[in-house]
C-alpha cells in the first residue's frame, strides 16, 4: 500500500482512524493505552473527568499490583505497611507484624494521574472531559467492517480499529459487550483528617475488621495526616452497611473528627460465562467485572487485565476480517480466564468460607502461623491465593468442605 493510500485509509469523515481507542483513564485504561502505544500504534485515551480526580478506593497496592506497573514507575506511596491489626467485629483484636513491607498505600488521584502520564510517554494521546455515549460496530457512522465508531456526548464520532472499554462497572462499553455480573457489593468510605498524634499511632499499620454482615469487612488505611476508613458488604444491606461504618469509626475513637470526604461505590464481579469482547471491542478491569471476589481488590486486576487488553487490541486492530478479529478476541479471553479467572474462582470459594465462618478466618490468620505467613506472602506478591490452595492440603480441604455443603 502506498503512503498516500495508507493515509487515506487512516482518515474517515470523523477524522483519523485510530488503531486503538481506550475509554476510561483509571489503572485499567491507562495500562491498556500504554501497552498499545508501546507497540507503536496510534492510541487515543478518553476520560470523562478532569485529572487528577478523587476515586473511592482503599488504595492498597499489593505485590501483584507492583509487579504489573510499568518499568521504572515510582509509586506515590503515602505509607508502607509492616503491621496488620485484625479484629472480629471490634473484638479479639490482635496485631501481626512483618520485617518486610507487606504492601503500600496510595491516593488514587495521584496514582491514576501518574499512570496516565506513562501512557502519554509511550505515545498515547489523552483527552479528558470527554463523555462516551455509545459504540457502534454497524450502521451509517461505521465506514467499513474493520472500524468501530465511538460516539461522544457532544454528538461527534471517533473511529478506531479496536476499542478497549475501561470505563468502570457501570460504563457504556460493558453494556455494549453484554457483561454479566454475579456479585455486587456496596463499599462506603470516609477520608478522615487526624492530628499528628493520631497519625503517628497508625503509621505503618492498617486494621482489617471482619464485619457483622455476612461477607463484610472494614479497613483503616493510614495516609499521612489522613486515615481512609471504609467498609464493604453485599448490595441490599445499605442501612446495615452504613451502621457498620458508623460503629466502626466510633469504636476506633475517630467519631470526633470530621471526614473531608464521605463516599460510596458499587463493586461488581463478573459471572463465569460473562463475555469479555464483542466484535472489535474488548473490556477490562471493572468494566469487565474483574476483581477478587473475597477482598474485592481490584487494582491488580485492573493493571493486569488492562495490559493484556492493550496488547490484544493491537492484534485486533491489525485483523483484516471479522474471523481474525474474533480469533484474537478469544485469545484475549483465554489469557484472562487462565490467570485472573482462576484467581477469581478461588476467591469466590474463600468468600463462601468467610460468609459462613468469619471467626475461622480470624482465628487462622491471628493464631495459626502458616496462615499469617500465607497472608503476608500474598500481599507481598510472592504467591497467590490460587497457588496456596493448589499446593497446601489444609487449604484444599477447607474449600472442599465448603463445596460439599
Amino acid at each position: 500500500m502506498s503512503s498516500d493510500s495508507a493515509a487515506r485509509e487512516a482518515m474517515g469523515d470523523s477524522g483519523p482512524v485510530w488503531d486503538v481507542v481506550v475509554v476510561g483513564a483509571g489503572p485499567a485504561g491507562a495500562s491498556a493505552a500504554r501497552a498499545a502505544a508501546s507497540e507503536g500504534r496510534r492510541v487515543l485515551l478518553l476520560e470523562k473527568a478532569e485529572l487528577p480526580r478523587y476515586k473511592t478506593c482503599g488504595g492498597g497496592i499489593i505485590g501483584p499490583s507492583r509487579d504489573a506497573l510499568p518499568p521504572g514507575f515510582e509509586l506515590p506511596l503515602r505509607d508502607r505497611v509492616h503491621a496488620v491489626t485484625f479484629s472480629l467485629n471490634g473484638r479479639m483484636t490482635r496485631t501481626r507484624r512483618s520485617r518486610h513491607m507487606l504492601f503500600g498505600l496510595i491516593n488514587r488521584s495521584e496514582f491514576d494521574a501518574a499512570l496516565v502520564e506513562t501512557a502519554k510517554a509511550a505515545g498515547a494521546e489523552v483527552r479528558t472531559g470527554v463523555t462516551v455515549s455509545r459504540v457502534e460496530q454497524h450502521g451509517p457512522a461505521v465506514p467499513d467492517r474493520r472500524t468501530v465508531a465511538v460516539v461522544l456526548g457532544d454528538g461527534s464520532t471517533v473511529l478506531a480499529r479496536a476499542v478497549v472499554g475501561a470505563d468502570g462497572s457501570a460504563g457504556r462499553i460493558g453494556a455494549h459487550v453484554g457483561v454479566k455480573l454475579q456479585q455486587v457489593d456496596l463499599g462506603l468510605e470516609a477520608e478522615i483528617p487526624v492530628p499528628a498524634t493520631v497519625a503517628e499511632d497508625w503509621a505503618g499499620r492498617v486494621q482489617i475488621d471482619w464485619g457483622p454482615i455476612p461477607g463484610s469487612y472494614g479497613w483503616v488505611f493510614p495516609k499521612g495526616d489522613t486515615l481512609t476508613v471504609g467498609v464493604i458488604s453485599a448490595r441490599g444491606e445499605g442501612a446495615a452497611t452504613k451502621r457498620y461504618l458508623e460503629d466502626f469509626i466510633a469504636r476506633l475513637g475517630l467519631a470526633g473528627f470530621e471526614p473531608s470526604i464521605s463516599s460510596g461505590h458499587l463493586t461488581r464481579c463478573r459471572a463465569d460465562d460473562s463475555p469479555l469482547s464483542r466484535g472489535r471491542v474488548l473490556v477490562c478491569g471493572d468494566a469487565a467485572g474483574l476483581l477478587e471476589p473475597w477482598t474485592r481488590e481490584g487494582i491488580s486486576f485492573a493493571l493486569r487485565s488492562g495490559r493484556l487488553a492493550g496488547e490484544w487490541a493491537v492484534r485486533i486492530a491489525e485483523a483484516q476480517d471479522a474471523v481474525d478479529a474474533r480469533r484474537q478476541a478469544l485469545n484475549y479471553a483465554f489469557a484472562i480466564k487462565a490467570g485472573l479467572g482462576v484467581e477469581m474462582g478461588v476467591g469466590r470459594r474463600m468468600l463462601a468460607v468467610f460468609e459462613r465462618r468469619p471467626g475461622l478466618i480470624h482465628a487462622a490468620v491471628t493464631g495459626f502461623r502458616p496462615a499469617w505467613r500465607a497472608f503476608a506472602r500474598i500481599t507481598r506478591g510472592s504467591t497467590t491465593l490460587a497457588e496456596i490452595v493448589r499446593t497446601h492440603p489444609v487449604a484444599r480441604r477447607v474449600l472442599a468442605g465448603v463445596d460439599r455443603d
